[in-house]
């Protein structure tokens, strides 16, 4: 299958820059695939959609504040630094945006916590740094809390400093049930999710559990080759404990469906099933790009946001929903004016 299979155009005032005023006010697209019809819905009805019996589980895992913005101590050219992961105490494994080249060696200075050396370049992936804050280890996860911005994709627009929304995206742009930290972007679909919700859908009979994966700066790397299968999915560490796999064997045993909620809840899910469909608990690390035709071994139903175009996710959900299916929807929600993307408008595919 070519990568360019779903080629529409998404109009740039459907690229949600900021969230619903409430997380469940977005809307909600309903595929039903045993009779091809597209409905449409609200986020709160979402407990009225799903099934007594049903599990949903969703990805916990917490989003870091990691972008810093640093200057060139002998130049004072400005250095984008954006932490992908602790190494050592104080050392981090990063990615640099700049307009001049770095140098192994060269000091960058952040105001609020000091300088940061750039230690090896390469480290690990290509572009990727080994860099060291010079401050004491203690107290290095504190000031990147207090003063990194959240991760963003590139299609929301936000200044580098100062912007008025900064503290809106740091509790909207993270999950009410985030509880591990290690991603470096949100499981979008679960940013929907209140505490209402999850009462409604208890209250419908549909438990809900959880699992982890670290979302790494991939999930925003475009498809380059042009086949699927020329694609090399970036890695990902996840977490499947025992609680979560006898939720998922519990549902399967009273005839409930698997609901995953995210693309990355799915691809834990078929990376762990094996071909029976049960889940063992466990851990490591997940490469698996899901595309058609994919035979769901686990996942019955998925709940997730509108993807972009020429990306990995949205074969995922073609791969469950069917190529024209899938094209027939996202036409229709340009249609219907849905918001698109990591603060638009969900879809469940059933």
């Amino acid at each position: 299958m070519r990568s360019d299979t779903f080629n529409f155009t998404i109009p740039p005032e459907l690229i949600a820059q900021q969230p619903a005023q409430q997380r469940d006010e977005s809307r909600l697209m309903v595929l039903r695939r045993d009779l091809g019809v597209i409905e449409h819905h609200m986020f709160r009805e979402l407990p009225s959609l799903l099934r007594t019996g049903d599990v949903i589980v969703a990805n916990n895992t917490r989003v870091r504040p990691c972008r810093l913005f640093a200057t060139r101590d002998h130049t004072g050219g400005s250095v984008e630094l954006f932490l992908l992961r602790p190494l050592a105490p104080a050392e981090y494994e990063a990615l640099t945006g700049s307009k001049g080249r770095l140098e192994v060696g060269e000091s960058l200075r952040l105001p609020e916590i000091g300088k940061v050396e750039l230690l090896e370049r390469d480290f690990g992936a290509p572009g990727h740094w080994r860099v060291r804050f010079d401050a004491p280890a203690a107290d290095i996860e504190s000031l990147i809390e207090h003063h990194a911005s959240m991760p963003l994709p590139p299609y929301i627009r936000r200044e580098k400093r100062g912007n008025l929304h900064a503290s809106q995206d740091r509790e909207r742009y993270q999950t009410v049930f985030a509880a591990r930290d290690g991603a470096v972007a949100a499981p979008t679909a679960g940013l929907h999710f209140t505490p209402a919700v999850f009462r409604a859908l208890e209250s419908a009979g549909v438990r809900r559990s959880f699992l982890t994966l670290h979302v790494g700066p991939g999930t925003f790397r475009p498809l380059k080759a042009d086949t699927l299968a020329g694609h090399e999915m970036h890695a990902e560490e996840y977490e499947v404990n025992a609680q979560a796999a006898a939720d998922i064997a519990a549902a399967r045993t009273r005839g409930g469906r698997v609901v995953a909620v995210g693309t990355t809840a799915c691809r834990t899910l078929e990376t762990m099933a094996n071909e029976r469909g049960q889940v063992v608990p466990g851990a490591g690390r997940t490469r698996l790009f899901i595309y058609p035709p994919w035979r769901f071994r686990c996942v019955d139903a998925l709940l997730t946001n509108f993807h972009l175009p020429r990306s990995t996710l949205i074969f995922l959900v073609a791969a469950l929903a069917g190529v024209e299916f899938t094209r027939r929807a996202y036409l229709e929600a340009i249609d219907r004016r849905y918001r698109f993307f990591s603060y638009g408008d969900a879809m469940l595919v059933v």
